[in-house]
């Protein structure tokens, strides 16, 4: 009998050459999801990556707009993921075959050299972004220089989805903090309240924040910033620095701002302004205070891979005049996951964070074009794909306890998902 979900047929995983996966082929707001071939190894330094769950980013729905990405489509999307380790280059030491990990973001050779650093390599953002067709929205991906590009994790179930978090988007806001100089005790403003944003106040509390403010306009998101610890400021209320700078009293700011939203940001009237951002955290910021900046911004021509690329200006007005007599630093830049992890993974080990508490629904590979239209209109936070395997493979890995639960356990041949879109309470409840 076969397996259903909602009273239908269950989609089954991949079997033979081909996998299931979410294809950008450069039409704005369209997502398809078909069989493609399954990624191959191409050096002896690669390693083939069965995916358990992955994710939707903030940075996806740049591309999903069509103003980034690479010059010709199609490529498959998604560059966040946790997997099993399926196949192994002969030359790789780190890793076998069935050990459980995180694949960041951005593969890492070791070496950083210069020449580099404009050009970090990345995951489901096409070839130009140096990684050809290999993207984490899928059932398989192939990781390259895998002994430096893949994070080892237990099997737990219950943090699989704090785990995930690791792979860019808890490193991406922890390093936002970093990159602001936040120190204990001091305050901050995060600018932007999507899993990034919310990340980072979580974050920021984590490691001792005095206050957080979260500023944003999306009612949900705001709420979830209050349950989380933060102040929310909705900008569309008023500028969201004259409301921080009433509530703190010494008319002088907060100790730290970070930028979790970028180049696509909104100003009061919700009207596109680039430097929006920028201007609010300037003035909310303390004399002799700190700015991060890990919000995306990238200007390119457009081209069919992003059609809608010329919309974004590659400069923008800056106010250097309050920068420079406020004696403001400002860093910014993309993260490197693997100079995180093993702080981070620890973290979630001890039970001592729960990044995943961001996630706000889980759903099926095919599924992730309403995935993408419900994260688009902010009716979701956070949206993981959970690709579903039925082998032992599943209740075992790296040595670590067997735990099993976080699958959903098939009883007569009916699957006991409730629904396509889960709460985060249904989702706590199956772990």
């Amino acid at each position: 009998m076969p397996s259903l979900v909602n009273g239908r047929p269950r989609p089954e995983p991949s079997n033979g050459a081909t996998m299931r996966a979410a294809i950008w082929s450069g039409v704005p707001y369209q997502v398809t999801i078909k069989s493609v071939p399954k990624p191959q190894l191409l050096t002896s330094e690669d390693v083939i990556v069965r995916l358990t769950s992955a994710a939707i980013c903030g940075s996806d729905l740049h591309i999903y707009r069509g103003v980034v990405g690479s010059t010709n489509p199609p490529w498959v999307l998604g560059h966040e993921g946790v997997g099993i380790v399926q196949e192994v280059g002969e030359a790789v030491q780190n890793v076998k075959p069935g050990d459980r990990v995180v694949v960041p973001c951005i593969p890492d050779d070791g070496v950083l050299k210069l020449e580099d650093v404009p050009n970090l390599a990345t995951f489901g953002f096409g070839e130009d972004f140096g990684l050809r067709n290999d993207g984490m929205q899928a059932e398989y991906v192939r990781v390259p220089q895998a002994d430096t590009s893949l994070i080892p994790i237990p099997h737990y179930p219950s943090y699989e989805l704090s785990y995930l978090m690791t792979s860019d988007i808890w490193a991406t806001a922890w390093k936002c903090l970093d990159l602001s100089g936040f120190q204990p005790g001091e305050s901050v403003a995060v600018f932007g309240a999507g899993p990034v944003g919310l990340l980072c106040a979580y974050s920021a509390l984590f490691r001792g924040a005095s206050r957080v403010y979260v500023v944003d306009y999306v009612k949900s998101r705001l709420e979830k910033a209050r349950e989380l610890g933060a102040i929310p400021i909705d900008f569309t209320k008023g500028n969201a620095a004259t409301q921080i700078l009433k509530k703190e009293g010494n008319g002088l700011g907060v100790d730290r701002s970070c930028d979790c939203c970028g180049y696509e940001c909104v100003n009061e009237q919700l009207k596109p302004q680039q430097n929006a951002i920028i201007n609010d955290m300037i003035n909310v910021t303390i004399p002799g205070g700190g700015i991060g900046i890990v919000g995306v911004y990238i200007a390119q021509t457009s081209a069919p891979g992003r059609p809608e690329a010329s919309k974004i200006s590659p400069t923008l007005e800056f106010p250097m005049t309050a920068f420079w007599s406020k004696g403001l630093s400002i860093k910014a830049g993309i993260v490197n996951p693997m100079a995180l992890a093993p702080q981070l993974v620890e973290l979630i080990k001890s039970g001592r964070a729960n990044p995943g508490s961001v996630v706000s629904s889980v759903i099926d590979i095919e599924k992730v074009p309403e995935g993408y239209e419900r994260f688009e209109k902010h009716l979701e936070t956070k949206v993981v794909i959970r690709f579903r395997w039925e082998d032992d493979e599943w209740k075992v890995g790296n040595g670590a306890a067997k735990e099993v639960g976080n699958e959903e356990v098939e009883k007569n041949g009916t699957w006991t998902s409730k629904a396509s879109w889960k709460s985060l309470e249904d989702i706590e409840a199956e772990l």
